[in-house]
């Protein structure tokens, strides 16, 4: 299959300027051979626009955009979209109204391909023009359900507007092998404005066995930190108020380029704005890669800046199935990563993953599992079950039994609902930082330091704020919370962004009592100067989670920013708010001096007549 350099006929600078000619040896649809003789082609350009009753500008059509996936796979179609939007391109999540379909798919989970499969079959049965991206063809683009299909590699995705504009026109278009990383500053728009997914590197250095992401997202690759940390800066001056770093394996950061995780995290704490605006959330990171950087990552965990929840997935509680997974660790080293960040971090949340069923599982082993989420109690955990994906050393292996793998799925899942991790927080003040709007459209979502989903009341214009929230009640997913105080660039609490040496020195996090502050120790933080509680919302599963908590978050569309006011009505509506909704300490004061004034006034008369 040609790349799309082979694609294009004339190349003599003969086409009107700003005109494309027609491909004539692309590869699919409306075929002509190479060596057919070129007509004249202004004579050819001419022709096509006299026959234009089907032929439409580039740039004028509406492409519906539908994603499966994690994180990473969310950010390559916000980049996509940005950049189709700058050509033009107006993009939708209604299919039926699209001039064209482009989904980006997910390797991880046969559920996730299957919904693919669905998706194809109904564009073809629409007869409308389809791209396909990510991991799936990258790492089966000799799949049956393909052929046919203009296919977007992962390291392709600063191309899709070619891609795009040609299989409009008819043409098959395959991009897949690149050596290079796309720009991070390519025009980006966002699913929420306030939210900046952020790949750090692609690919992994593990060889899981039952892992498809390798095949499609390839060896470990990193972007270079100062890359990132003009990233940072450019989306921190568009108002982003949450930074989640994403890659499939965050720990491993650095290592093929001569640098490492804590180099990069510290370089972009001191890029962060220093009144604590906006917050950082580090990605999923397998516990090989950060063991050895466990009291710096610690550290910057401490920070005022840093959400204080990590994803480290364990997988299972077995080590006999750990190395039937090939996962380079025991579960030793696990719990050692999980106790020092606990000991080390305030309020420090970690999820995991589990996969039930996987081949060779025991009923003893799965009753390690089941003993190590009990022990823990993490308050987030995503259970699935073990889906052999094609091509993979785990697929040849001897299966579990279906039933049996869905029992251990249904019973895992009974053992972690019966947890309660946010009892105990009612009644406590925490710091949010809010960014979302619930499904109710009643409520917005924030997250505390520990990233507990918290969902108050308030205007829409408090999107993208931060404020001082007192806990009313909580449940199994959230807590809810009652506005205190909105936080202004004037009254956020000020922080360092010097190296990790200032780092542990400062704020831990934002304590119960915005009076106090969280003293650190050269190498550990002390675990009772601030209380929070358990972390809920948890949006970086490789595959769409079913946690219920996420359906608390609203889905919005691409082209329409959840919110369009200006920060400095924002402020004045949320300062209105506040002032309609709560009898603050001040306005108490005030009245109550007037008051006594008058009593003295009164008095002074009645002394003065007597």
């Amino acid at each position: 299959m040609e790349d799309i350099e082979d694609l294009f006929a004339g190349g003599g600078g003969a086409a009107p300027p700003g005109f494309r000619l027609p491909i004539t040896a692309a590869v699919g649809i409306n075929t002509t051979k190479k060596n057919k003789k070129k007509n004249n082609t202004k004579e050819e350009a001419s022709s096509l626009l006299q026959n234009s009753s089907t032929y439409q500008v580039p740039g004028t059509q509406t492409i519906f955009l539908k994603t499966f996936g994690c994180s990473h796979n969310q950010s390559d179609s916000e980049y996509m979209a940005g950049q189709l939007s700058a050509f033009g391109y107006a993009i939708s999540d209604n299919a039926e109204g699209a001039d064209l379909w482009l989904i980006n798919t997910c390797t991880v989970k046969s559920p996730s391909q299957s919904a693919m499969d669905t998706l194809i079959s109904k564009c073809r049965s629409e007869k409308k023009p389809l791209v396909v991206a990510g991991c799936v063809p990258q790492g089966s683009r000799d799949l049956k359900e393909l052929e046919g299909v203009s296919i977007v590699g992962v390291q392709q995705i600063d191309r899709v507007v070619e891609v795009v504009e040609e299989t409009l026109k008819g043409h098959e278009v395959r991009l897949l092998n690149r050596k290079t990383l796309p720009a991070l500053d390519l025009p980006k728009v966002r699913k929420n404005k306030f939210v900046e997914i952020l790949p750090i590197n692609v690919g992994c250095l593990g060889a899981c066995t039952y892992c498809k992401t390798k095949h499609a997202r390839g060896h470990l690759g990193s972007y270079t930190v100062d890359s990132l940390v003009g990233r940072v800066k450019s989306v921190v001056d568009d108002g982003v108020k949450e930074i989640w770093l994403s890659s499939e394996d965050t720990g491993a950061y650095g290592r093929d380029i001569g640098v490492n995780l804590p180099i990069l995290l510290n370089a972009i704490v001191a890029a962060l704005p220093s009144n604590g605006s906006t917050m950082l959330r580090i990605g999923m990171t397998n516990p090989p890669y950060i063991l050895e950087h466990l009291k710096e990552i610690a550290h910057i965990l401490c920070h005022p800046c840093v959400y204080s929840f990590l994803h480290v997935p364990v997988q299972s509680g077995s080590d006999a199935i750990l190395t039937a997974m090939n996962r380079e660790y025991t579960i030793g080293e696990f719990r050692k990563v999980v106790d020092t960040l606990t000991e080390l971090v305030p309020g420090m949340q970690i999820a995991t993953d589990i996969i039930c069923g996987f081949p060779g599982e025991t009923d003893e082993d799965f009753a390690e599992t089941v003993n190590l989420i009990k022990e823990y109690k993490f308050s987030q955990v995503h259970i699935s079950q073990f889906y052999p994906r094609p091509g993979t050393p785990a697929a040849r292996m001897k299966k579990v039994a279906s039933n049996v793998v869905k029992n251990r799925s249904r019973e895992l899942t009974s053992v972690f609902e019966s947890f309660t991790p946010y009892s105990g927080m009612e009644g406590k003040t925490e710091r949010i930082w809010i960014t979302d709007i619930a499904t109710d459209q009643i409520h917005l979502v924030g997250h505390t330091k520990g990233y507990v989903q918290v969902l108050v009341a308030g205007p829409k214009s408090l999107l993208g704020s931060s404020a001082i929230i007192k806990i009313t009640s909580v449940g199994r997913w959230s807590v809810f919370g009652d506005i205190i105080e909105i936080l202004t660039e004037y009254n956020d609490i000020k922080i360092p962004s010097d190296n990790k040496d200032t780092i542990s020195k400062e704020r831990c996090s934002p304590c119960s009592n915005r009076e106090d502050t969280c003293a650190c120790e050269s190498d550990a933080c002390e675990s009772n100067c601030c209380n929070i509680a358990a972390t809920d919302s948890f949006a970086e599963a490789q595959d769409a989670p079913t946690n219920p908590s996420l359906l608390l978050r609203r889905k919005a569309s691409s082209t329409n920013p959840i919110v369009e006011t200006e920060s400095s009505s924002n402020q004045k509506d949320a300062a209105s708010y506040v002032h309609d909704h709560y009898w603050g300490l001040v306005d108490t004061a005030l009245v109550g001096g007037i008051f006594m004034s008058l009593l003295t006034m009164v008095a002074l008369f009645l002394y003065v007549g007597s």
